[in-house]
């Protein structure tokens, strides 16, 4: 004779505490990150005008300087000789004064003394800041 077994309907209700309670904080959160960018003064000034500032004329862009095995100097996948690479990183420099950045990357078979003077290039336009592009092993 087989055992029937009676089985409690419990009524399961979802407790809504805890959603109420993260609402409450994200309401709070925002609310004070609102006031904290809204805190500075807000003042009708007439700033001063200098004539030396230094604006960044166009958009701050690396160069990138590629050199291959026998040591040729390639810019914007164009060869260019070395005349022509000075002159466009003058240019660079006299477009963003403070922001010009180069790349180097060269072959691992090319002569060291080409990737050098790319680097003294860089030196001599008056970009300090250049570096030397390599892959990871």
């Amino acid at each position: 004779m087989p055992v029937q077994l009676r089985r409690n309907i419990s009524v399961s209700a979802i407790s809504l505490t805890p959603l109420i309670d993260i609402v409450f904080l994200l309401l709070i959160f925002f609310l004070v990150a609102s006031r904290i960018s809204d805190e500075e003064p807000r003042l009708d000034l007439e700033l001063p005008s200098v004539s030396e500032a230094l604006p960044a004329m166009f958009a701050p862009t690396e160069l990138v300087i590629q050199i291959n095995r026998e040591g040729h100097y390639f810019v914007d996948g164009n060869r260019i000789q070395l005349e022509q690479l000075e002159q466009d990183l003058r240019q660079a420099q006299a477009n963003n004064p403070t922001t010009q950045s180069v790349i180097i990357r060269a072959d691992r078979a090319a002569d060291w003394e080409a990737v050098a003077i790319a680097l003294n290039l860089c030196k001599r336009a008056g970009i300090h800041q250049y570096s030397a592009a390599m892959e990871e092993e």
